[in-house]
């Protein structure tokens, strides 16, 4: 039986080629716009077309595995279970400004950070551009409302996985859809260099977030093995180049781990690359990982790190931590529920 949700008009055009073009039109609308799920709620279609597409479809998203809330009930992390079997991890985050959702974009991950937890068993798999559809809406049922913006920086490199991300946002912004700005998305990556110029070359602003965490190529390497094919000036270049073509302030995720990139002179070195561009820092103290041998920053470091780029140039903000007594925060989502 042939899954509906995440067609586009188009595709569910040709899929329904059968019908008037308006069906696929209204069909489009009750799955977006309504969120409904089953074909006896669309009452504008003929009672026997309802019974037909029961026949030959289905409308399904993904289904709920488990789900764990923070202590302080501001961060939700919910495991969703695929079709095939495969189990992706969505984190909730409740902001006094509105509703942020993080979705993932691949099963796993092949980037191999050494500080991250989700590329701690390989990718798996890329998802479809419906199966990350699929986690925005389960979350916007679990509020009862659109959430306020998206943010892809789950489990995966987004951006290895380019033309199901761009599917997914183009639908995203259609009106039959849920016509959701690009200006209320970020897309994370860990520096794709082609891939972000190919994301200039779409003309849809969004926002990009590019993880930095070294002010140097050789820490960056140990750090981050993409840093062997793209280095500091080319991954650089590429940020000040996205910034300048679409107007978007480009934010540079910067983790700090104690002891190894959390110093003055850390902090001097990576005000000194960045001068001059349209950027920002989001410094984001490391958080615990029982694989990881990384210890989080101390306090004192966080504040002068912080204090240094804002000093020099450089607007910084420190990450509120969020989830991390539900693994639900940066760098701990790794699908383990055990």
């Amino acid at each position: 039986m042939k899954n509906l949700f995440g067609l586009t008009l188009a595709e569910l055009e040709t899929e329904l080629k059968d019908l008037p073009k308006f069906r696929a039109k209204q069909i489009a609308a009750h799955i977006y716009k309504h969120g409904l799920k089953s074909f006896d709620e669309m009452n504008d279609l003929p009672k026997v077309l309802r019974i037909e597409l029961a026949e030959r479809y289905e409308i399904k998203a993904a289904e709920l595995l488990k789900r764990l809330d923070s202590a302080d009930g501001l961060t939700t992390k919910f495991l969703l279970g695929l079709a095939d079997g495969a189990a992706i991890e969505v984190v909730l985050m409740r902001h006094d400004y509105g509703d942020s959702v993080c979705i993932s974009s691949q099963v796993g991950c092949q980037m191999g950070c050494k500080f991250c937890a989700s590329t701690l068993k390989g990718l798996e798999r890329n998802l479809t551009a419906a199966e990350m559809l699929g986690e925005i809406f389960f979350v916007n049922e679990v509020l009862g409302k659109v959430v306020d913006s998206i943010v892809v920086m789950g489990t995966g490199e987004p951006l290895m996985n380019y033309d199901e991300l761009i599917k997914m946002l183009r639908l995203l912004h259609e009106d039959y859809c849920l016509g959701l700005s690009y200006r209320k998305v970020t897309i994370s990556t860990c520096g794709i260099v082609p891939a972000i110029k190919k994301l200039r070359d779409e003309k849809i602003p969004v926002t990009l977030s590019i993880s930095l965490h070294a002010p140097d190529d050789n820490l960056r390497s140990a750090l981050m093995p993409i840093n062997s094919a793209f280095g500091l000036k080319s991954l650089l270049a590429a940020g000040d180049d996205y910034a300048q073509s679409t107007g978007r302030r480009v934010t540079y995720e910067y983790i700090l781990l104690g002891g190894v990139n959390d110093t003055e002179e850390h902090a001097r070195r990576l005000a000194k690359i960045l001068s001059g561009q349209l950027a920002n820092v989001n410094l984001i103290p490391f958080n615990p990982i029982v694989e990881r041998t990384f210890s989080p920053p101390t306090n004192h470091a966080v504040k002068k790190f912080f204090h240094f780029l804002n000093t020099h140039g450089i607007n910084a903000t420190i990450r509120k931590e969020m989830g991390a007594d539900v693994n639900a925060a940066c760098g701990q989502l790794k699908a383990n529920w055990k």
